[in-house]
């Protein structure tokens, strides 16, 4: 039986897009390039005993939202063992992430940042594209 999603008071949502700075915690793309409001995302999903409070919720693009789902875990593909994915309230997103020369591709520095890369799919052909032309208008990366 899917659990109902709770609606999320505005001062909430307000203050969760103030703490991410209106950009997803995973892939760090900003709200104004997607043309839409970012989703507020359970961390821990609420199928998985996650709450609605402040500590587990952050934003989260289209993309990165429905590839996480309810996924707490994924799999490191250079050790195979599977490991917490990446938590963006707890954890700063420099330690298990960077961006590639380029700008371009988000790379996995640790197990967590690996499996993240790999379980929410951050570097998605037409995201690497976008990501480009913000590059070359000067946008992107965040500097962060």
């Amino acid at each position: 039986m899917p659990v109902e999603r709770p609606h999320i008071p505005l001062p909430i949502r307000r203050q969760v897009e103030e703490d991410a700075r209106q950009r997803c915690g995973y892939c760090l793309t900003p709200r104004i390039f997607t043309a839409k409001r970012l989703h507020v995302e359970h961390i821990i999903p609420l199928a998985a005993g996650g709450g609605s409070d402040l500590d587990n919720l952050w934003l989260a693009c289209d993309l990165c939202n429905n590839c996480k789902s309810v996924r707490t875990h994924g799999i490191d593909p250079i050790t195979q063992e599977t490991v917490p994915l990446f938590h963006p309230r707890q954890q700063p997103w420099n330690i298990h992430f960077a961006w590639s020369e380029d700008g371009t591709y988000v790379l996995g520095l640790t197990p967590v940042g690996r499996a993240t890369v790999h379980t929410l799919k951050l570097n998605q052909p037409f995201l690497v594209e976008a990501r480009t032309w913000w590059v070359k208008a000067g946008w992107h990366p965040p500097v962060d």
